[in-house]
């Protein structure tokens, strides 16, 4: 039979429907209740009172057996002198089966159905029994009102569908769709899992600023802010690779900050303004190592919430991938002038004053990207594109870097860290040239060639997108699904 009361909230004006519901927390109060005490004391969740009367058999009672469970109320079935509740707690939810006659007689058990709304919290004591249709349920000889909703339950909250809604009251969503929360889940077991492994391999986590003076450590724009008492300017960081090679450059030498960074940048499936990093970097160490730690720590997180996700990995070359699926050899083509010239009968969507490495970057989106569903380590970019980078000794036009692909998206990126101050200086003075027409080229950072002027041993690092790497292992398909409160635009 379908819910009076959800019926009748959904013939009632929301107003009136919080004016009544403040009208019974008052009341309460009034009688003596608080509507909002500040704790219950629990034995046992609502999953170990279904594990440990897991034995009762169809309409069994568990005689002489009391429970305690809490939670709030879902739905709600008036018979008459009785009802059927189901409540749920973080983790599960159960039946609770009020009479009259059990509930301390006809006046307490109308103060009940007078009271409880859904949406209530509630703490219901009583005796397990399951029913004729089998479902384990408590007989309640007594309850307490934990906290009084104001709201109802959204009209047609099972299954929410509305993303709007989803994310931006995502309470809502946790509400309506018990899966979303395994998500999250999933998500803190991914992170908890590479924070103990690299502790395994003997990494020290750190943290470092996020709020910048420079903002680099990668290639994108940043938020700005201004600091009052020092009356400057100052950037959300985009990356905290700069302070984490300082620390190595101080003698500490595997060192990892899983933590946010903020690009001031578009948002859809794959992409929000505010993210969060895995970044490590190992003295002693190159990029190889880190494809090496990489394997290790993403089939590690895998294991961990027992994903189903293909995990066999393969190195490529950046443009063997080009030429496979272009059938072009660009690499005598960078920065010479004429990239433009040999792509552009793919017919890509360049802005007319596209640099070359903007070119070269549109040929990857497009035409390779979408191919790499399997892991792919993309390695060897063009030196000219890489200034945080080292180059192989024997071919110093390319960098030794890779990006990791993973079902058509970015999941992380990682160099031989160049350690040459005087090659670094070189390369942050091009940088600013390039800024010029690219305002998310690299700032130049004195404070870093000083530091690299120290001694930077050769050093492997690693940036792993954490958000991208929790939807790859869950299999979702929006970046949103994976935050808790994905930005968005106001209301």
């Amino acid at each position: 039979m379908e819910n009076k009361e959800q019926q009748e909230q959904n013939s009632t004006p929301i107003e009136q429907i919080i004016i009544q519901r403040k009208e019974k927390a008052k009341n309460l109060a009034k009688s003596g209740v608080n509507p909002y005490p500040a704790k219950i004391q629990l034995v046992q969740n609502i999953t170990e009172i279904q594990k440990d009367f897991s034995y009762l058999q169809k309409e069994e009672i568990a005689q002489d057996k009391v429970v305690k469970a809490a939670g709030r109320v879902m739905t709600c079935r008036n018979m008459g002198k009785a009802a059927f509740l189901d409540i749920r707690d973080g983790n599960s939810k159960i039946q609770i089966y009020v009479r009259s006659d059990k509930l301390g007689g006809a006046e307490e058990y109308k103060a009940f159905r007078e009271t409880v709304d859904l949406s209530d919290f509630i703490c219901v004591e009583g005796i397990p029994f399951r029913t004729k249709t089998n479902e384990l349920s408590i007989m309640a000889v007594k309850w307490t009102m934990l906290t009084k909703a104001f709201r109802p339950l959204p009209e047609k909250w099972h299954g929410l569908k509305d993303t709007e809604t989803r994310y931006r009251q995502r309470y809502l969503d946790l509400i309506a769709n018990p899966d979303v929360k395994d998500i999250f889940v999933k998500r803190s077991l991914i992170i908890s899992s590479i924070r103990h492994k690299l502790e395994e391999l003997n990494f020290i986590e750190v943290e470092t600023p996020i709020l910048q003076t420079l903002a680099g450590g990668a290639n994108a724009k940043p938020f700005k802010t201004h600091h009052n008492a020092l009356d400057i300017d100052l950037f959300l960081r985009i990356s905290p690779e700069l302070y984490l090679k300082r620390l190595v450059v101080g003698g500490m030498d595997r060192v990892f900050e899983i933590g946010r960074s903020f690009r001031n940048e578009g948002i859809d499936k794959n992409h929000n303004p505010e993210f969060m990093m895995l970044e490590l970097y190992q003295a002693y160490a190159d990029y190889n190592d880190m494809m090496d730690i990489t394997e290790v720590l993403i089939k590690t997180a895998a294991a961990k919430i027992n994903s189903q996700v293909n995990l066999e990995f393969r190195r490529v070359k950046l443009f063997d991938l080009i030429e496979e699926f272009t059938g072009l050899n660009l690499f005598p083509y960078v920065e010479s002038g004429k990239m433009f010239e040999q792509v552009k009968h793919l017919n890509l969507e360049l802005p007319k004053d596209s640099t070359e490495k903007k070119i070269l970057d549109q040929v990857f989106d497009e035409k390779v990207i979408p191919n790499l569903k399997n892991p792919t380590f993309v390695i060897d970019y063009p030196a000219v594109y890489s200034p945080l980078s080292k180059v192989k000794f024997d071919n110093p036009e390319i960098a030794e870097r890779f990006e990791l692909y993973v079902n058509g998206m970015e999941i992380a990126n990682a160099y031989s860290e160049l350690n040459d101050p005087e090659l670094q200086r070189k390369r942050f003075a091009e940088q600013m040239e390039t800024k010029k027409k690219d305002d998310e080229a690299m700032p130049y950072d004195e404070d870093f060639i000083f530091a690299l002027e120290q001694g930077l041993p050769p050093t492997g690092g690693l940036g792993i997108g954490m958000d991208r790497l929790v939807m790859i292992l869950t299999e979702t398909e929006s970046i949103r699904e994976v935050l808790t409160f994905p930005t968005m635009r106001p209301e």
